[in-house]
């Protein structure tokens, strides 16, 4: 009988395991899936944006509704002082409208006073909006013409940004939850010694267990990307094979990572607690969400050699931007560098038994 391969051993052996965990299988495929179809409804692209703005009860509340009836992004609602100031507290209002009559002519209306929190997103909006309506009822003109034109251009759209974050989130999810925290868990059952007792190197066995971790990715991948483009139309403007060798660097990273993790730690909550003390800086300040240009500029230094920023930088750009992999050279140095030294640094204190 034909004796296999150390690493194949341990690949096969790890996608047997795989294949029979449903909740396994439902996190590494189905739940990056999810986020990006609850993601995907909630910023899609809408209708023009509707702000819901209250007129206080008064003579000359339904002259203002008239006046901004013909704003289509308004939703005005007649209610009482104290209705108005509890919906704009709740945030079902994002603006709160008061009149003041003429002193000469109770039907003239002379004065509004708007009550909002700036701080909630669209009260601002809204009340440039409504102000700038009963400006040019009250006889004001503009005299400059300007012309609004919304942006529709190709892989602009939340969703396009959205996706190559997510992809990137599952390459570091999967690399050290799959890797590294299969890793303690074999150690705690005694599985590493029974490998312990076999002629494998240590070498073979991490080297495996990247290995299985990129065949599970593969499916991930491809399903991801399959659902965005039928579901919100999610393209993929650059070279797709850019796009896998950048892949393939990704989770080759992050499975080195979580080899780097896994190597001494004894317990399931000491792995779960240094895997979420390296996810966690990930999660927040690489990009998954939103741009990490949000953050002050002297930390984006910081930012960029993150193991997860550059995975989601060099993503975005072939994804979104169509551009060629000769200009991700930064990007690809960072990621190499994270691939080999936690590799090498686990090799080298890697234990079988705890």
């Amino acid at each position: 009988m034909k004796t296999q391969h150390p690493i194949l051993a341990v690949t096969f052996a790890r996608l047997r395991e795989f294949i029979r965990r449903p909740e396994a299988v439902f996190w590494v495929y189905f739940f990056p899936v999810l986020m990006v179809i609850v993601l995907g409804v909630a910023f899609r692209n809408q209708k023009v944006e509707t702000f819901d703005v209250d007129v206080i009860e008064s003579s000359l509340s339904n002259s203002i509704v008239e006046k901004l009836a013909t704003e289509p992004r308004l939703k005005t609602h007649v209610v009482s002082e104290i209705e108005a100031r509890d919906r704009l507290r709740a945030g079902t209002t994002t603006l709160m409208i008061e009149a003041a009559e003429s002193s000469a002519d109770k039907q003239i209306l002379e004065q509004v006073e708007y009550l909002f929190d700036a701080a909630r997103p669209g009260s601002l909006a809204a009340r440039n909006i409504v102000d700038a309506r009963l400006q040019e009822a009250a006889g004001r003109r503009d005299v400059l013409k300007v012309k609004d034109i919304k942006y529709e251009e190709p892989g602009g759209s939340y969703v396009d940004f959205l996706v190559p974050g997510l992809l990137a989130m599952g390459l570091m999810g999967g690399g050290l939850w799959g890797v590294g925290f299969a890793i303690v868990d074999m150690r705690i059952r005694k599985l590493l010694k029974r490998f312990m007792a076999t002629p494998m190197r240590r070498s073979h066995f991490l080297m495996g267990m990247m290995l299985s971790r990129l065949i599970f990715m593969i499916p991930q991948i491809v399903i991801l990307l399959v659902i965005s483009y039928l579901l919100f139309g999610v393209k993929i403007y650059g070279s797709w094979l850019s796009i896998l060798l950048v892949v393939l660097v990704g989770a080759i990273e992050f499975a080195a990572i979580g080899l780097l993790v896994a190597s001494r730690a004894k317990t399931l909550e000491t792995a779960s607690g240094l895997m979420n003390l390296v996810m966690l800086p990930m999660w927040t300040l690489s990009g998954i969400f939103f741009s990490y240009e949000r953050f002050p500029e002297i930390i984006h230094p910081i930012i960029k050699v993150l193991p997860l920023t550059p995975v989601i930088d060099a993503l975005r750009a072939l994804m979104m931007d169509g551009k060629s992999i000769l200009t991700l050279g930064p990007e690809l140095g960072v990621m190499i560098v994270w691939s080999i030294v936690p590799f090498v640094i686990a090799l080298a204190i890697f234990r079988w038994s705890d």
